[in-house]
């Protein structure tokens, strides 16, 4: 047989040792996704706006809480007047200091709920935004996952193609030393030239496509794709049918889910706009001090009050109004919104089952298919020796067998990636699900620190 035995290559390809020799302990499927779930900067950009929205809980809350305020003037004035009393002229100055100083606290008892819905707005947009970051990991991890097979992958066909150059040398010499000798023509000798030079021509692009894909692994994974393991599909996390996939995936897709937390925010917002038409009552209470009043010296007053303060909207021009139908068209939007997530999930979900199963086929025709390939080559090789069969059947033969071998190394890559993609697809693509070795990332930390947090400059990262 040409070139180094199926098994053999295939267990090169899946060990990908060849490539990255050396003592290092071996990159695995889990330890490059927890270094993505870890560093990749979107899932961290994304943490940090969940982190911000959770501040918009506290931002409602405030206007249950009462305001205060003090205030002060002072300053220097001079006062000089003159009069005409009678017939005598005279001119009064004075030097004095007067200043002021007052505090006042205000506290809103009732305003058309508008607080209320403005805090539930901001909770659901908090579950909304968790769900969105839910989802950024997911697509992190997938594209995670997809990158490491990429590079699998692409080191398998670049070795076939390295390995293919070898056996293609190997027939020009055998077709050379054959037309020394007049057992074939100068066609075969340029047959056997021109494979050799396509051979070498897949290869520069078999390179390409790894180049490619280990830069796509160090964007993803933050680091240079070294030793990698052999890596599994995860069908063993999946439902066992597409009907209980789809289930699942419009339960827990966090396309869905976001999208439905949204549609609650979206109905707590025409409620507080249809609060603006409603009265707001209050309490107010102040206290001043005025000294050297007037500009009198040692003319001081303090003054002290608490009132009521209640206000009824009558008419605005309209924009409250306008407001609340506006509301109303954005709500009724989000529904929408969430109907064609939806359904885009209900897709995806079989497509991406479907993939699956089209790959494990794939696999089982391929693995038939190079072994009948690897028969007929050496038939065909055999037969040539005898002048049954042309050199340009044998480097055909070759080429099917070649094909066939890189055909099954991409089936067995999609198998892994489709998994993933499937899992994916039912919103259960997670460091919990897949067990990574790392600390999940809570973000319901961050919001029972913030939620009542009503002072402080501080923000999680220090700054």
């Amino acid at each position: 047989m040409i070139g180094v035995s199926y098994s053999r290559l295939l267990a090169g390809v899946a060990l990908f040792a060849l490539m990255q020799a050396g003592p290092a302990a071996a990159e695995t499927m889990s330890s490059a996704l927890a270094r993505a779930y870890r560093n990749n900067p979107d899932i961290n950009q994304q943490r940090a706006a969940t982190r911000a929205v959770d501040e918009t809980v506290p931002i409602a809350k405030a206007g249950w809480l009462p305001k205060a305020a003090v205030s002060g003037q002072g300053g220097h004035q001079f006062t000089e007047s003159t009069g005409y009393p009678g017939a005598l002229t005279q001119r009064q100055r004075a030097t004095t200091n007067p200043g002021q100083i007052g505090a006042t606290v205000s506290q809103t008892l009732f305003d058309g709920n508008q607080t209320v819905n403005k805090v539930s707005q901001a909770e659901s947009n908090v579950l909304a935004q968790r769900e969105a970051l839910r989802g950024q990991e997911i697509t992190t991890l997938q594209a995670a996952a997809t990158a490491y097979m990429d590079v699998l992958r692409d080191t398998a066909v670049l070795d076939l193609r390295r390995n293919n150059i070898k056996v293609l040398q190997v027939q020009l010499q055998q077709t050379r030393d054959r037309f020394q000798v007049g057992e074939v023509t100068r066609t075969d000798v340029a047959q056997a030239e021109s494979s050799l030079a396509t051979g070498r021509a897949d290869y520069a692009v078999a390179q390409a496509n790894l180049e490619r894909s280990i830069a796509s692994f160090r964007q993803q994974i933050g680091i240079d794709p070294k030793n990698l393991a052999p890596a599994q599909p995860v069908e063993r996390l999946l439902p066992k049918t597409v009907a209980a996939a789809i289930a699942i995936g419009l339960d827990e897709n966090p396309s869905i889910t976001s999208a439905l937390h949204q549609v609650d925010a979206a109905e707590s917002a025409v409620k507080t706009a249809e609060g603006a038409l409603l009265p707001t009552i209050g309490v107010q209470g102040s206290v001043s001090r005025q000294v050297d009043s007037g500009g009198v010296p040692n003319y001081n007053i303090n003054t002290a009050s608490v009132v009521g303060v209640l206000n009824v909207p009558i008419y605005q021009g309209g924009q409250e109004y306008a407001t609340v139908r506006q509301f109303k068209e954005k709500l009724g939007q989000t529904r929408l919104f969430a109907d064609t997530q939806r359904i885009n999930v209900r897709a995806g979900i079989s497509t991406t089952w479907g993939q699956l199963q089209s790959a494990k086929a794939a696999i089982i025709a391929f693995q038939a298919a190079v072994k009948a390939a690897e028969v007929a080559l050496n038939g065909v090789r055999e037969e040539a020796k005898v002048g049954q069969r042309t050199t340009l059947d044998v480097l055909n033969a070759q080429q099917t067998l070649l094909n066939t071998r890189v055909q099954l190394v991409t089936a067995q890559r999609d198998r892994v990636v489709y998994s993933y993609a499937v899992l994916a697809a039912i919103g259960k693509l997670s460091a919990d699900t897949l067990g990574l070795n790392t600390p999940a990332y809570d973000p319901g930390d961050h919001y029972e620190r913030t939620k009542n947090r009503f002072i402080g400059l501080t923000a999680s990262d220090g700054s």
